[in-house]
């Protein structure tokens, strides 16, 4: 599961066998430890919502606090291709609090 807010939302398309696909940007901050030391993280992940979840992903805007759970694969299926995609199988919307 990573936690981030979304920064881009890209419209629904659909799959050749008619399957609604929605596509949106996850910027992801948070503090880790490794190797006994603290580090910031940051990552922008491309996630795609398929089928029912589609729609929830739709309706994200940006500046939104959400929770992903899912698997990672290639963003497609070009030879040579490393960008990956995290496939989402649930979004949460997340409360944040400002300070």
């Amino acid at each position: 599961m990573i936690q981030g807010s979304v920064a881009k939302c890209d419209q629904t398309r659909w799959s050749p066998a008619g399957i609604p696909i929605t596509r949106f940007v996850l910027d992801h901050h948070s503090q880790q430890v490794e190797a006994g030391h603290s580090r910031q993280v940051r990552a922008r992940i491309l996630v795609m919502a398929a089928g029912s979840l589609s729609r929830q992903a739709a309706a994200l805007t940006p500046g939104v606090a959400v929770r992903v759970s899912g698997f990672i694969s290639r963003a497609n299926n070009r030879q040579g291709e490393h960008r990956l995609v995290l496939h989402a199988l649930t979004i949460e919307t997340v409360e944040t609090t400002e300070e």
